[in-house]
C-alpha cells in the first residue's frame, strides 16, 4: 500500500469506531479517570473494583515470577521433552526480566474498561536484561480491523512526534528538507505519524510507518513473521470489532451511583450549615452574616431575623439504593467472586469449590484470552529468542510443540479430576488387595504429577517396572 492508502484505509476503520469513543471516554471519567477529571468522581467502588479485576486476571492468568505455560513435544520423545522444558525455563526467565508484568497489568485496565487491549511485544537492544520488552498501548491510540480468521490482525497506531523523536525512532528516515531546518533553540513541533501493522499472505505481517504531513511519506517499511501488536478482547458480539468489557456493562449503575453519592454530599452540606430565611427589616444584611461560633446576628425589634428553612424530607432512602448500586456494580467486575474471600478459614473443599466458580464466570473470556492473547504472546517471544539463538529454532515451527497452560486459573479443572481420582484411589483401597492390584500406582503417581502441574524432577525416570 502506499501511503496516501494506507491514511485513507486509516481514516475509514477510525470512522466505523467513532461511535465507541464516547462511551470510551465516560467509562475512563468514571472509573479511571485522569487528574483533571477526578474533581467530578464521588463515588470510588468502580475504580476500586475494576483495579481488582485487572490484578486478578494478571493473578490468575500470567501470574508474576511463577510459571504458568508449559512446552511439549506432539510426539512422546524423551530428548525433545527436555529440550523443551528448558526452552520454556529460558522464555521464563525473560519474562522474569522483563516489564511483562507492569504492562500486561495496564492493559488488562484497558479490557476491563472498554472491552479491548493492545500489547506491543518488541525484541529490546543487545546488552538489556531481558531480550524483550512489552508495551501496553493505549485503545484509545489505536484503530483496530478484524480479519477474515476473526482476530484483530491490523492495527494503526498514530502518534504526535517531534522531528529528534522520530530521527531516533526511523535513523534513516528521510525527511523533508523544511522540517530539518526547524529552529532548535524553539518549542519542538509534533509531527502526525501513523504506523501500521496488517497481515501479508507472503511476508506474515507487513509493516509500514507513515509521516502524515501535507505530502505523506513512508518514514520506514519492512515486515514481521509474526504480528508485534497483540490485540485481545473481553467478549464480543456478532458483528463487532471492538469488546464489550464488565465495565461497560455495569456503566448506568456506576453513572447512577456518582450522582446519588453527589447528591448525599449536597444534602450533608445542607444538613451541616442549614439554609436560612431573613426578614428584610432595614437591620439584618443577610450578605454580611457569618454562621460562625459566637456570632451575634443583629436584629430589628418584633422581627423574626434569621430563621432556619425546614427541610423538604429526609434522604435516608439514598442509603438503600446507594448499598444495591454497590452490590451489582462489585457483582459485575467480579469484585466479590475473584477478590480475597470474607472468611478467611476456609476448608480444601471450598477452596476449590470458589475456583471452580471463578472458572466458570471467567470460562468464555479465559478461552478468549487464551486464543487471543497468551498464545501469540508465547509464539511471538519463542521466536524473538529463536532468532537470539536462545532456544533452538526448530521449536518455533508450526505444529513442533504443545503449548500447555498451566495458571492458577487453568489447573482448576486439573485440581478437580486429581480430587476424584484421589477419592476413586481411597474408595479401591479399602476394597482390598484383589481391587489395590488393579490399579498401575507408578502411572497415577505420574497421571497426578502431570496433573497437578509437579515438576519432572520429583519423579524417577520412567522405565520399566519388573
Amino acid at each position: 500500500m502506499t501511503p496516501e492508502q494506507i491514511l485513507a484505509r486509516h481514516a475509514r476503520a477510525a470512522a466505523r469506531r467513532a461511535p465507541l469513543e464516547h462511551g470510551w471516554r465516560d467509562a475512563y471519567a468514571h472509573v479511571l479517570p485522569r487528574a483533571d477529571q477526578a474533581a467530578a468522581l464521588f463515588d470510588a467502588t468502580a475504580a476500586d473494583a475494576a483495579e481488582q479485576l485487572a490484578a486478578s486476571l494478571l493473578a490468575e492468568l500470567c501470574p508474576p515470577w511463577s510459571r504458568w505455560f508449559a512446552l511439549a513435544p506432539s510426539r512422546p520423545d524423551a530428548a525433545e521433552a527436555a529440550a523443551m522444558e528448558e526452552a520454556a525455563d529460558t522464555l521464563q526467565r525473560h519474562f522474569d526480566r522483563s516489564n511483562l508484568a507492569q504492562e500486561v497489568h495496564q492493559a488488562f485496565l484497558d479490557l476491563v474498561i472498554t472491552g479491548t487491549g493492545l500489547l506491543l511485544v518488541e525484541e529490546a537492544p543487545p546488552g538489556e536484561a531481558s531480550a524483550l520488552r512489552f508495551s501496553a498501548v493505549p485503545l484509545l491510540s489505536a484503530v483496530l480491523e478484524e480479519g477474515p480468521s476473526g482476530r484483530l490482525d491490523t492495527v494503526f497506531r498514530e502518534m504526535r512526534l517531534p522531528v529528534p523523536e522520530i530521527l531516533a525512532r526511523w535513523p534513516f528516515a528521510e525527511l523533508p528538507p523544511a522540517l530539518l531546518r526547524e529552529d532548535p533553540e524553539a518549542e519542538p513541533a509534533r509531527h502526525r505519524v501513523l504506523e501500521a501493522v496488517w497481515p501479508d499472505s507472503r511476508a506474515g505481517h507487513r509493516y509500514a510507518a507513515v509521516l502524515a504531513d501535507e505530502a505523506p511519506r513512508f518514514l520506514a517499511q519492512g515486515g514481521f513473521a509474526e504480528a508485534p501488536f497483540i490485540a485481545f478482547r473481553w467478549l464480543k458480539a456478532p458483528g463487532e470489532t471492538y469488546g464489550r468489557g464488565p465495565v461497560t456493562k455495569a456503566l448506568p449503575d456506576i453513572r447512577t451511583a456518582n450522582r446519588v453519592v453527589e447528591l448525599v454530599l449536597k444534602n450533608a452540606s445542607i444538613a451541616v450549615t442549614g439554609i436560612w430565611q431573613a426578614e428584610d427589616d432595614g437591620v439584618l444584611n443577610p450578605a454580611t452574616v457569618q454562621l460562625v461560633p459566637g456570632a451575634i446576628i443583629p436584629k430589628a425589634p418584633g422581627s423574626s431575623g434569621l430563621t432556619p428553612l425546614a427541610a423538604p424530607g429526609s434522604f435516608d432512602v439514598s442509603q438503600l439504593v446507594l448499598e444495591d448500586l454497590r452490590a451489582r456494580i462489585r457483582n459485575a467486575l467480579l469484585a466479590d467472586r475473584l477478590g480475597l474471600p470474607a472468611e478467611a478459614r476456609m476448608t480444601a473443599t471450598e477452596v476449590l469449590e470458589r475456583s471452580a466458580q471463578a472458572a466458570r464466570l471467567l470460562g468464555a473470556t479465559y478461552g478468549r484470552l487464551q486464543s487471543e492473547l497468551l498464545t501469540p504472546l508465547v509464539a511471538r517471544s519463542l521466536a524473538i529468542l529463536a532468532r537470539r539463538g536462545e532456544v533452538p529454532p526448530a521449536l518455533v515451527r508450526e505444529g513442533a510443540a504443545q503449548l500447555r497452560y498451566e495458571s492458577p486459573l487453568a489447573r482448576v479443572q486439573g485440581r478437580a479430576d486429581a480430587a476424584n481420582t484421589l477419592l476413586f484411589l481411597e474408595a479401591v483401597g479399602r476394597m482390598g488387595e484383589a481391587a489395590a492390584a488393579q490399579v498401575d500406582a507408578p502411572a497415577a503417581a505420574r497421571w497426578l504429577a502431570k496433573t497437578l502441574g509437579a515438576p519432572a524432577e520429583v519423579l524417577i525416570p520412567n522405565v520399566e517396572v519388573p
